[in-house]
């Protein structure tokens, strides 16, 4: 356990804007006896400094199928298969394409804003910005020539 931590290190640094990312690690872990379910399929990408992506493979679902709720910077994305009028007329004969429900969760970093959401080709892409607020972003402070003195008031 203390190799995959080790290892997994790197990958956190990597994964900026999901700084909470290695909740997810540490659950594995505890949690392995139960398994991880990995329905549906997502890719996290990174496009440029600050933008960010997720891209869930949702091959069969609609937009009506799906809901994503972002509540105190946890991202849900769930889906549940809505019954279909022309269900009674077709007759499955081999189900590869999964419908089962799902729910992911996504713990996001404080200052990762979610800006929208896209349907293409059975992929459901849901963008995100990094934005840091001015007093968080890095400033350089002056330094002062010699002999000038910057004065400290003390509290009482």
């Amino acid at each position: 356990m203390t190799n995959f931590m080790t290892l997994a290190t790197p990958l956190m640094r990597q994964t900026v804007g999901f700084d909470r990312f290695n909740d997810l690690f540490e659950s594995l872990m505890r949690d392995s006896s139960e398994g991880f379910e990995n329905y549906p399929p997502y890719n996290i990408e990174k496009h440029g400094d600050d933008e960010y992506r997720i891209t869930m493979a949702v091959a069969g679902f609609t937009m009506d199928d799906l809901a994503i709720v972002l509540n105190d910077g946890v991202l849900s994305v769930s889906g549940k298969m809505r019954e279909r009028d022309d269900e009674d007329k077709v007759r499955i004969l081999h189900r590869g394409i999964a419908t089962r429900s799902f729910e992911r969760t996504f713990r996001l970093a404080d200052t990762i804003q979610v800006t929208g959401a896209e349907m293409k080709d059975g992929l459901l892409i849901i963008h995100l910005l990094r934005e840091i607020p001015e007093e968080k972003k890095p400033r350089m402070i002056p330094i002062n020539s010699e002999g000038v003195r910057v004065a400290h008031k003390k509290k009482h």
